[in-house]
């Protein structure tokens, strides 16, 4: 057959239908957006030769450093002997993370092969120090090589690429792990109900999402693999996300059909990845490759920069924590100890509910108590000195009927100082607002949930860099200052977005007689200086209802902080 001139590595028998050729036979195309619409639409998924054909183009079009070591060095070094090892013998490097290789559709004496090339890129490649998706990349990349000087040139232009804001493979411990958290963080805002699942049957939810990668690269069977593959090599890294994302929607609704409704069990972690992995492994049998990436893609308002913005802050917070290399993983349980925590206003359970919320580089942090009425007394200066210094925190509030609701703020309250005397709005998009009493709900930025709130022309008044000067006494229309140019912002953070109204990025304000969440038509939440009355209604920053009684008395307010247990 004429494919085995780039399948000599491919056990035939293995390949099912992608073993029959037909549909084109060339590809009349170099341009990028055009080469992005065929890939995922599948113009050459069913022709292996010109499958590897195109790879081969997409490959060699990568930027890469000016050194990449190419099929000839491979050649060099390895020479051409006919006999290998086989790849029992032939251990891995430590930086694979005890990855193996998957087997894929090759014949048991290409893993083999793989093994070698991994080795020989380990050479070349001083500079990784953790990379356990390489395996089944190479693995993959085998089933469409001549041979393995050429299997090895591509994944060597893979790792080598250097186009900015774009990488195809995570190469240290600190890329990995913030790569984790960051899914973490996208799980929570773009399968809520899937991260929920999670949060309630694992005891370690970081430990669950390490897996990540994995999922889509090692454990998705080989038909579904290289329809992902095809659309890797053109778009790049965030695929990855796209995928494993829609797996966990897909897991899911799995759960919910299997358990017909019934609770869920929190269990021990490495059970939760055993029956993930099971699922994706046989998902074929109720997910097609199309319908996964069709999942995959109609997830909206995700971007590479909003992933680079995450992936920037995590690894930020990770540097803080000198979490820079592999160690032993913690089992940190959403960061909640409930031997130690003590709230006069939530449970364990309810502050692990609230803790499912918050974005994932906190999760290695414990809930640290600053501030309480019960023991501070009802005073806002005495809130605001127990709260500065403090990024971010969570505020509790129970009213004298019952109902306990509450925010996590962003941003440290000492911001408010820097709007002088005038009352003004601080804080990103990572804000939210809820209710746990009389039921749970949480309320987002009303951007997330409306991406055309963000619009991409900008206001006249936005152009002239001002707007017009609200009094101080009219608390729907605060003025806000603009952050530092030089301030690495976190995620979502509002001046990243050409808002049309300022109205959608109100956040947190405070002053000497009262401290507001939430503008627009209203506030969130409403405490007055001696934290003992306060109001709540709808407002345009994160469209919510009422969060309690709208006029209520403050039985109970707390405030609590992220305290970092790495550092001690």
């Amino acid at each position: 057959m004429a494919e085995e001139d780039y399948g000599s590595f491919v056990d035939w028998n293995q390949m099912g239908d992608l073993a029959k050729s037909s549909g084109p036979t060339k590809v009349d195309c170099k341009d990028l957006k055009e080469f992005k619409q065929m890939a995922r639409q599948g113009y050459w998924a069913k022709n292996h030769k010109l499958r590897a054909q195109v790879y081969q183009q997409l490959i060699k079009a990568i930027p890469c450093r000016t050194v990449t070591p190419d099929a000839e060095v491979y050649r060099d070094i390895m020479g051409n002997a006919a006999t290998k090892k086989p790849s029992s013998h032939i251990p891995l490097p430590d930086f694979v993370d005890d990855n193996q290789v998957p087997r894929y559709c090759l014949k048991a004496e290409a893993v083999a092969s793989a093994h070698q090339i991994i080795n020989c890129v380990a050479g070349q490649f001083p500079d990784i120090s953790h990379c356990p998706s390489l395996p089944a990349v190479t693995s993959l990349l085998l089933h469409f090589s001549v041979d393995e000087a050429q299997c090895f040139e591509h994944v060597s232009r893979m790792l080598a690429c250097n186009e900015p804001g774009k990488r195809l493979m995570d190469q240290t411990f600190l890329a990995y792990e913030s790569s984790c958290m960051t899914f973490g963080d996208l799980a929570n805002k773009y399968c809520a109900p899937a991260h929920k699942l999670i949060i309630a049957t694992a005891q370690d939810v970081l430990e669950v999402y390490s897996d990540w990668q994995r999922w889509v690269l090692g454990d998705l069977p080989f038909s579904h693999m290289v329809r992902i593959l095809d659309v890797y090599l053109v778009e790049g890294y965030k695929i990855l996300f796209r995928v494993a994302i829609a797996l966990l929607k897909f897991y899911r609704k799995h759960k919910a059909g299997v358990q017909g409704g019934q609770g869920n069990q929190q269990q021990d972690s490495g059970k939760v990845r055993a029956d993930i992995q099971a699922f994706i492994k046989g998902i074929a049998s109720t997910v097609t490759p199309d319908k996964l990436l069709e999942k995959a893609f109609s997830i909206r308002l995700f971007s590479r920069k909003e992933i680079t913005l995450l992936q920037l802050t995590n690894e930020k917070s990770l540097q803080q924590k000198g979490i820079t290399v592999k160690q032993k993983r913690r089992n940190v349980q959403l960061a909640l100890n409930p031997d130690t925590f003590s709230s006069e206003i939530v449970s364990a359970k309810e502050m692990r509910d609230i803790w499912s919320w918050i974005p994932e580089r906190f999760a290695l942090c414990q809930p640290q108590l600053l501030f309480t009425t019960s023991t501070h007394g009802c005073s806002l200066n005495r809130f605001y000195s127990h709260c500065e210094g403090y990024e971010p925190t969570l505020l509790l509030i129970r009213t004298t009927d019952g109902d306990v609701c509450g925010a996590f703020l962003s941003t440290d309250w000492e911001e408010r100082k820097r709007g002088g005397n005038k009352l003004s709005f601080f804080g990103t998009g990572e804000c939210f607002v809820f209710r746990l009493k009389p039921e749970m709900e949480r309320y987002e930025w009303v951007v997330i949930r409306h991406p055309e709130l963000a619009s991409s022309v900008k206001t006249q008044e936005q152009e002239d860099g001002a707007g017009p000067e609200v009094p101080n006494t009219d608390n729907n229309g605060l003025a806000q200052p603009e952050k530092p140019v030089g301030e690495l912002s976190p995620f979502l953070s509002a001046r990243h977005f050409n808002l049309n109204s300022k109205n959608t990025s109100m956040f947190m304000a405070g002053n000497f007689d009262s401290i507001i969440v939430g503008g627009g038509e209203g506030n969130a939440l409403y405490i007055d200086s001696e934290l003992n009355h306060g109001r709540t209604g709808r407002c345009t920053t994160f469209d919510n209802p009422p969060l309690c009684a709208e006029g209520f008395q403050v039985s109970l307010l707390e405030a609590w902080g992220f305290e970092d247990t790495m550092s001690k």
